[in-house]
């Protein structure tokens, strides 16, 4: 069954690993990785990178990307949203440390984000326009 509004966006904005696609050129399929993600309801959908990435410069080109959350246990949910990137900027030690801080135990994210190189990354925000979701445990 598909989820209401405030239901998706509640989901999406759980601590899931997205599952990022990107359109990769002419006889490729789309490139898919992983990624941490930040996501409000109502926002904007935001993840960083390095710059210099591969997912970068397709996310570049494209102008837009897909991104899948999911749950497997009982009962089985997932988001899909779509949409153009609105801005890619240098990330910022609070974007660095807010996404961080989503996946990390507390005491680890003061030495993951000292760890990283915060001047290579970018910070990618796309505003999702299309969605597809489920809650297949209403089926059962």
């Amino acid at each position: 069954m598909p989820l209401s509004v405030a239901e998706r966006e509640a989901f999406l904005a759980e601590p899931h690993i997205g599952g990022l696609a990107v359109e990769a050129g002419e006889g490729r399929a789309p490139l898919a990785v992983p990624v941490w993600y930040d996501y409000s309801p109502g926002g904007e959908v935001r993840f960083l990178t390095d710059g210099d990435s591969v997912k970068a410069r397709l996310i570049a080109k494209a102008g837009r990307f897909s991104m899948l959350v999911q749950r497997v246990s009982p009962t089985y949910r997932y988001v899909s949203v779509e949409g153009p990137v609105l801005r890619a900027d240098p990330t910022t030690l609070e974007d660095l440390t807010r996404i961080s801080a989503r996946y990390l135990p507390p005491d680890a994210v003061s030495g993951y984000v000292q760890g990283s190189d915060l001047h290579a990354l970018v910070t990618f925000r796309m505003r999702p326009e299309r969605w597809l979701s489920a809650d297949l445990g209403a089926l059962g």
